[in-house]
Formats: structure tokens, C-alpha cells, sequence
């Protein structure tokens, strides 16, 4: 006797458009508004970033324009912007690598992309939004860019706006391939590593050159043609690529850098940007893994603490690397804007001991790490300020050529003010958001919370000022 058993019917899951059509009638359950407030935030957010930008980009024209700086070389100041320009592409890589950068909220990773349901129609507006807004904003960057510097012909103005279109498409298609390929490819870490190398070769060459008083030549055809039409058929390439692989971003790859957008935004809001900063701390040190250990030397409480402060920034090389392109970055200042090379001078000398701050930073924001390590308070902030101040002087020195040939009295002035800055910043306390508010014609401002959030960059500016009165 054979038995026939009948199969349940196939059960159809929900399409991706009617999940979001569902879930935008959540929102508006809980979240109600009209469309006209979402379009006048829309209005002030970007008549705000127009205004602001556009008085930028008219500042930086001028001042390009000033007699001071027009009498520099103009092959000198080509290539130096070429070699910021490259190692900025490579910044941007590795924010794109750090943020995702297709990103799901908790709850659509939870309930949504853990379903069966179509991961391409689900991703496909995130990854269009993506492309799109990483497309037209490289390319209104790249055209501001071109402007502020002195190009204003409508054919130079195009050839910008290709090359940063098809450099913004290239960049976030690749980023999304990248993503969905697991394990990570090792050529997604070039780009991040290659391109600033290859812009501070560049810039190496122009400063080098210039101390043997020989300029780089203007290239024959202007970059921007060049970029743009190379890379047309990779950007092509890249979203076509990307769209395809959209079924493979999986579950993990989708949640990569959520904790790093969350605490952003977090940021962004509560102007505290300890919160950021703590996270990159510690996926700097999580991406350091083992280590090997050895005994410290014999010594006091101050030593001791030394020598392990000393073994600390051994192991953070991108604390050292930052700290020298800092000092490229201020001879290359000086090749090309001679005139702000006073300011940026005091401004980069301040980033760069921050790079060193570390160890300062960690004793002071945690009381346990404190406790644990014994003496004093002041002993240990002491103790940690050792290397910044010696890695400040070192700096100073160092690019003190590139303002004068002989050190003056305000020097001495300066770079205690430089490390007394560093210091203030990295001990700043934890914020307090129950201070007093002060009415002004914009808002209400936290007078205390203005006051941390600028701890630190009040002096420099305090020291430009001093700076620029003496010169």
C-alpha cells in the first residue's frame, strides 16, 4: 500500500518594497510629520553648507591670488596640491573601509536581513544612495576645488567635475566589492597605504628640489582630462562590480562599521569627540594583536612608567607616522604658501604632539587605570607628558628652517605653549552638560560645554595671535 503525503504550500515571503512600505507606515505611526519640515531642514542644511562653502572657496581664491603667494613657483604649488590631493584620496579609502560603507540599522539587521528575503532588492536603494551621493559630492568638491584654486574656464571646470565623478564612483563601488568579499581582500588595504605614500613621495621631491632651488615643471596636459577619461571605464567597472555582488554582503560585513557611525553621529550631538576618538583607540589597538612581552628595566615609579610609555608609542607606528607627515606636511606649507607657513607651523606642531598623547589621554580619563598604577596625579600626568614634550621640541626643531634660519626668544614662548595645549587637551576632563546657558541670536550655547569641547585649541589660537602681532 504506498501512502501519498501532501508538501504544505511554499509560503511567499513579502517583496523588499513592501517590507519598506510597511515600515514606512511604522515611522509615520511613531514619528509623525509633515514633508514640508523634512524639506525645510533639507533648505536650511544646505543653504547653510552653500553659504559657508562658497565663502570658503572665495577666501582660498583670493588668498591664492594675493601677490605673496603668486610670487612662488607655480610648478611647486601643482604638485604639492597634486600630492594633497592623492593622499586625501587614500583618507577617503579608509574612511569608506572603516564605515562599511553600506550600513543597516539594529533593527533591519535583526529582523530584515536575517530573512529570507531578496538581499539585492533590499541593499539596492542603500547601494544606489551610496554611489549617488559619493558621485555628485566628490564632483561638487573636485569643481570647488578647481575654482578656489584659479580655474574658472567652463572646460577646466568639466574636466574636474569628470574627474571627481568618476573618482567618487570608483571609490564607492570598489569600497562595496570589497565588503561583500569575505575575507577581506588584501587589495583593499593598498589604496589606504599606496596612495598616501605616493603623495608624500611627491611632495619629498617638490621640497627637496626646491631647498636645491629646482621647480618641477608644469605637466604638458593638464591632470584633470587625464584622471577623468582613465578613470571612466573603471568607475563603470567598479558599479557594475559592486551590483553584482550586492547578494553577497552578508550579516557581519553589513554591521562593520555601525559601531563606528553610531558613535559619529553620537559625537556629532553631544560635541564630544572622546567618544570617537575612544573608539579608534581601541580598534587601533585590537588591530595590534599580540605583542611580545619584556621586562622593564629596574627602576623608580617615574622610570618604570617611562619606559613602558616609551614601548607604547613603539607599538603605535601610525602615531609616528602621523607625527612625521606632519612635519612633511609643514614644509610642503612652506614651499607653497609661504604666507601661512607662521600659522600652520604652530597648528601642526599642536597635531602632531596630540598624535603622542596617548598615554596621557588613557591615565586621565580613567580614575581605576590610576589607582591601579598608584602615586600621585600629577606624578602620572607628568610621567606621560615626557614623550610629547620631547617629540614636540624634536618637531619644532626640525621644521623650524622653514620660517627662519635662527631661532628667537618667542620660539621658547611658543612651543611651551604648544605643549602646555597638547596637555590641556589630553586632559580633559569628562563632559558636563548641566552648566549654564548663555542666549545669543543663533541659540542657547553651553557655556561649559563650549569651554571642554575647545580646550586646548584656545591656546593655539591664543599663540597665532601672539604669533602674528610679533611678526
Amino acid at each position: 500500500m504506498t501512502s501519498t503525503r501532501t508538501l504544505p504550500p511554499a509560503v511567499v515571503g513579502p517583496t523588499p518594497r513592501q517590507l519598506r512600505a510597511r515600515l514606512r507606515q511604522a515611522r509615520r505611526r511613531h514619528h509623525p510629520g509633515s514633508l514640508g519640515e523634512v524639506l525645510t531642514d533639507a533648505y536650511v542644511v544646505v543653504l547653510f553648507v552653500a553659504l559657508y562653502g562658497w565663502f570658503a572657496v572665495a577666501a582660498i581664491r583670493d588668498h591664492l591670488a594675493a601677490p605673496q603667494v603668486a610670487r612662488t613657483d607655480p610648478g611647486d604649488r601643482y604638485w604639492i596640491a597634486v600630492a594633497a590631493v592623492t593622499a586625501g584620496a587614500g583618507l577617503v579609502w579608509w574612511g569608506l573601509r572603516l564605515t562599511g560603507p553600506l550600513l543597516v540599522t539594529p533593527a533591519a539587521h535583526a529582523w530584515l536581513v536575517s530573512s529570507p528575503v531578496d538581499r539585492r532588492a533590499w541593499l539596492l536603494p542603500r547601494f544606489g544612495g551610496l554611489v549617488g551621493g559619493g558621485t555628485i559630492g566628490v564632483g561638487l568638491l573636485a569643481v570647488a576645488a578647481a575654482y578656489a584654486g584659479g580655474l574658472d574656464r567652463p572646460a577646466d571646470l568639466a574636466w574636474a567635475a569628470l574627474a571627481g565623478l568618476t573618482g567618487g564612483a570608483t571609490a564607492t563601488g570598489w569600497a562595496v566589492v570589497a565588503q561583500g568579499t569575505a575575507p577581506t581582500p588584501h587589495w583593499a588595504r593598498l589604496p589606504a597605504v599606496g596612495l598616501p605614500a605616493v603623495g608624500a613621495t611627491i611632495a619629498v621631491l617638490v621640497v627637496l628640489g626646491h631647498a636645491t632651488g629646482w621647480s618641477p615643471p608644469l605637466p604638458p596636459v593638464p591632470l584633470t582630462p587625464v584622471v577623468g577619461l582613465v578613470l571612466l571605464p573603471v568607475a563603470l567597472a567598479s558599479t557594475g562590480s559592486a551590483y553584482r555582488r550586492l547578494p553577497r554582503v552578508d550579516r557581519a560585513a553589513l554591521t562593520t562599521g555601525a559601531q563606528f557611525a553610531n558613535a559619529a553621529t553620537t559625537a556629532a550631538v553631544l560635541l564630544d569627540p572622546s567618544l570617537l576618538a575612544a573608539l579608534v583607540e581601541s580598534r587601533r589597538w585590537r588591530a595590534v594583536g599580540l605583542v611580545r612581552g619584556r621586562p622593564l628595566r629596574a627602576g623608580g615609579r617615574f622610570a618604570v612608567l617611562l619606559q613602558a610609555e616609551v614601548r607604547r608609542l613603539a607599538r603605535r607606528r601610525g602615531a609616528l607616522v602621523g607625527w612625521a607627515g606632519a612635519l612633511l606636511a609643514m614644509y610642503a606649507v612652506a614651499v607653497a604658501l609661504p604666507s601661512i607657513a607662521g600659522p600652520a607651523h604652530l597648528v601642526l606642531a599642536y597635531l602632531s604632539t596630540g598624535r603622542l598623547t596617548g598615554g596621557l589621554r588613557a591615565v586621565s580619563r580613567s580614575a581605576g587605570l590610576r589607582r591601579s598604577l598608584g602615586g600621585s596625579d600629577t606624578l602620572l600626568r607628568l610621567t606621560h607628558l615626557v614623550v610629547p614634550g620631547v617629540g614636540a621640541t624634536v618637531w619644532y626643531l626640525a621644521t623650524l628652517p622653514a620660517l627662519r634660519p635662527v631661532p628667537v626668544a618667542l620660539d621658547a614662548v611658543l612651543l611651551l605653549g604648544v605643549v602646555t595645549a597638547a596637555f590641556w587637551a589630553g586632559t580633559r576632563p569628562p563632559m558636563r552638560y548641566g552648566g549654564a546657558m548663555v542666549s545669543t541670536p543663533f541659540a542657547m550655547v553651553p557655556v561649559d560645554l563650549v569651554r571642554q569641547v575647545l580646550r586646548g585649541p584656545d591656546l593655539v589660537a591664543v599663540l597665532v595671535v601672539v604669533q602674528l602681532l610679533a611678526g
